[in-house]
C-alpha cells in the first residue's frame, strides 16, 4: 500500500485537504515488532501517526523499572512526541512496536504550523491529548485503587483488544515488566485467575475467557 492508501483507509471522514497535507509532508515508515521508537531522554523531531499496527508506550525510572502506560493504535498518535517535538523537550517514555507496524512520520514544522492553519488537526491533536490524559488516569486509578489481580486481568483484557483476539502471546516476566511487579507474584495471580474461570494458561500464551 502507498501513502495515499494509508491515509484513505486511515481517516475515511476527514476532508481532501487534511489528507492531502498527511500525503505531501508525511513519511511512509514501517517498524518491526520490538523495534524502539522512542528511548527516555532522547530527542524527537516527528510526529508519528499510527496507519497499522500498534505502538507500546510505558514510561521507566532511574533502576530501569518500567511501567506500561498505553497503546497507540491505528489513527492515533503519541501525546508525549508531540510535547517533546513542539516544545523541543527530551522524550520522558519509551515507545516501542507492540508488532510490525505502518506509520507516517510527520515533521515537527509542519505539525506545528497546521496547529493554525488546519483546524481538522488541531482537532486531532486536541483530542489525542484529552484520550492520553484519560488513559494516565485509568493508568494512575488502577495503581490507586485497584488490587493487582484486577490490574492484571485489565491489562490482558487491553493487550487482548489492541491484537483484536480473545488471547495474548506473552510470558509471567513480561507482564510483570509492564505492571512494575515480580514474575512470581504475578504468576501466582495468573493461577488464581485460572481457578477462578477468567483465564486458561499455556506456554508463554494466555487466553480470556
Amino acid at each position: 500500500m502507498t501513502i495515499v492508501d494509508y491515509v484513505t483507509s486511515t481517516f475515511p471522514n476527514q476532508s481532501q485537504d487534511f489528507k492531502n497535507q498527511l500525503v505531501n509532508s508525511g513519511r511512509l515508515m514501517k517498524v518491526a515488532a520490538g523495534e524502539e521508537l522512542m528511548s527516555i531522554g532522547g530527542a524527537f523531531k516527528t510526529i508519528p501517526v499510527i496507519v497499522d499496527g500498534s505502538i507500546k508506550v510505558v514510561r521507566e525510572d532511574d533502576d530501569g523499572n518500567e511501567l506500561f502506560l498505553y497503546y497507540l493504535t491505528e489513527g492515533q498518535t503519541c501525546a508525549m512526541s508531540l510535547n517533546c517535538c513542539l516544545m523541543s523537550k527530551a522524550s520522558e517514555v519509551r515507545a516501542t512496536a507492540e508488532e510490525d507496524t505502518v506509520l507516517i512520520s510527520i515533521p515537527g514544522d509542519s505539525a506545528g504550523r497546521w496547529m493554525s492553519d488546519l483546524p481538522e488537526w488541531r482537532d486531532f491533536i486536541l483530542n489525542t491529548y484529552q484520550l492520553r490524559f484519560r488513559e494516565m488516569l485509568h493508568t494512575i486509578d488502577g495503581i490507586a485503587f485497584q488490587q493487582l489481580d484486577e490490574r492484571v486481568l485489565q491489562y490482558l483484557k487491553d493487550k487482548a483488544e489492541v491484537h483484536e483476539a480473545n488471547e495474548v502471546k506473552l510470558t509471567h516476566q513480561a507482564i510483570a515488566d509492564d505492571l512494575n511487579s515480580s514474575r512470581e507474584v504475578v504468576s501466582r495471580i495468573l493461577k488464581i485467575l485460572e481457578k477462578n474461570e477468567k483465564i486458561e494458561l499455556h506456554r508463554n500464551r494466555i487466553v480470556l475467557l
